[in-house]
């Protein structure tokens, strides 16, 4: 199995538990205050504000505190944050890109650096990693929405790169450039999409043995927990008896 499962083989997502819920609801908060102060408070007339809006409902976050974070960031006294980028290799050659917003770039550096280090990684130079990734539109809706041949017909009608169908999800890929439009095609047939975001992409993936994925679990782990990271992405592979026995 790439990755985590067959949609989400670039992305680590652990299951958040009921103690990971404020932190998780922090970080999508601030996600949408830096969209918010970067463009229009208007999700209609900001499309970054709509994805971190459309990820804030699908973690069932209340309209009051996305509202919140929204005029949090017409204040005088809002936090600067800062979009970082950082790339690097964990155990077993596994190339990991770390997304960060942050008002401390050293701190937030370090954090990372420290993290990779300990599980015998190195943190890289920028652009040491992304080339082994590519940058793509992904919007997600739940199975239900649509038959596998309705979801394939108006994404591809759309300029879909790539669609993936199975039962609990459909997962359409697009040009980072062309994924406000084909968000806005496909809700105009199914409704509101699950997830509409850029993600990278591996276009090749590393093998690891049980032993490396369990470091390389503990690590990813580690990096989503920071405060200051958004997310984390790998291009590990682990095959599916292996997943079975760490429980993932």
């Amino acid at each position: 199995m790439a990755g985590h499962s067959q949609f989400k083989n670039i992305m680590f997502r652990k299951n958040k538990q009921d103690a990971q819920r404020s932190k998780l609801f922090s970080k999508l908060s601030r996600e949408i205050t830096v969209s918010a102060k970067q463009g229009l408070p208007d999700p209609a007339h900001n499309p970054r504000l709509r994805v971190a809006i459309l990820a804030a409902k699908a973690q069932s976050m209340s309209k009051d505190v996305i509202d919140r974070a929204i005029k949090k960031s017409q204040g005088g006294d809002a936090e600067n944050y800062e979009e970082v980028r950082y790339e690097g290799f964990g155990p077993g050659g596994v190339a990991i890109i770390v997304e960060a917003l942050t008002d401390n770039r050293n701190r937030t550096a370090s954090d990372v650096r420290a993290a990779l280090t300990k599980a015998g990684g190195n943190l890289g130079e920028t652009n040491s990693v992304s080339f082994m990734f590519e940058r793509v539109g992904e919007i997600s809706y739940p199975g239900a929405a649509a038959s596998a041949d309705d979801m394939f017909e108006a994404a591809i009608e759309a300029g879909a790169d790539n669609i993936e169908s199975e039962a609990e999800q459909h997962v359409v890929t697009c040009a980072p450039e062309d994924l406000n439009a084909m968000r806005d095609a496909l809700e105009g047939r199914f409704g509101p999409a699950g997830l509409a975001h850029l993600v990278w992409r591996p276009r090749t993936t590393a093998p690891v043995d049980e032993e490396t994925a369990t470091t390389l679990f503990k690590l990813l782990e580690t990096l989503e927990d920071s405060d200051d990271v958004q997310n984390v992405y790998a291009n590990f592979e682990v095959a599916e008896d292996v997943m079975a026995r760490l429980g993932a």
